[in-house]
């Protein structure tokens, strides 16, 4: 008994694990799924499977988007962290740091940036706000964690998606499949009875 539970404990937790996406399940017996309600007709229960495949592939569309921010977004996350330990390097000397700074796409201008321990950083929304350098590295350092770990998320959550596609589609194929034999059938009776 704690063994069935513990089991269906665990099947629960991998179905929440996958940001809700519900779970296709496999027809195995097509004329037992046919003789569920909804599923009166082959065209009924096409219509229904094709239109959870269309869900899956707009769950697809909006993970495949969030993967693409984090992937722009990591990197840039990383290139900060550099420039802020580099600068923490720089804090002890005296000199000020010959650098380059991005004005707008693909337009740099030179500038001296004397030694300093405050650094801006932008938040988002046209928000920037003023840190300590070991307070702005603590800070992206845990968004550079929170991103790569939510980048593992969402590349299991389309892993899943795309065996959902799978099995949704071999469910499409089985119903149709099935719709094809029972009409040649019927249509091997009706010749049958008249001859």
């Amino acid at each position: 008994m704690a063994a069935t539970i513990d089991n269906s404990n665990a099947v629960q937790a991998t179905k929440k694990k996958h940001l809700g996406i519900p779970e296709a399940v496999f027809v195995e017996d097509v004329d037992s799924f046919m003789k569920q309600p909804g599923n009166e007709t082959a065209d009924s229960a096409l219509r229904k499977l094709d239109e959870q495949y269309q869900k899956y592939k707009y769950m697809e569309l909006n993970l495949s988007q969030k993967k693409l921010r984090l992937k722009n977004q990591i990197p840039q996350i990383t290139q900060t962290l550099e420039i802020l330990r580099h600068m923490q390097k720089k804090k002890e000397t005296t000199e000020p740091m010959d650098t380059h700074f991005l004005l707008a796409d693909s337009v740099y201008c030179k500038a001296l940036v004397p030694p300093t321990d405050k650094v801006c950083l932008w938040l988002g929304a046209n928000v920037m706000l003023e840190y300590d350098i070991d307070e702005a590295q603590a800070l992206l350092e845990k968004n550079l964690s929170t991103a790569s770990r939510n980048l593992e998320t969402l590349e299991e959550d389309l892993d899943f998606l795309r065996d959902q596609f799978t099995t949704t589609e071999v469910n499409m194929a089985r119903v149709y499949n099935w719709d094809v034999k029972r009409r040649s059938r019927e249509n091997l009776k009706s010749a049958e009875s008249k001859s």
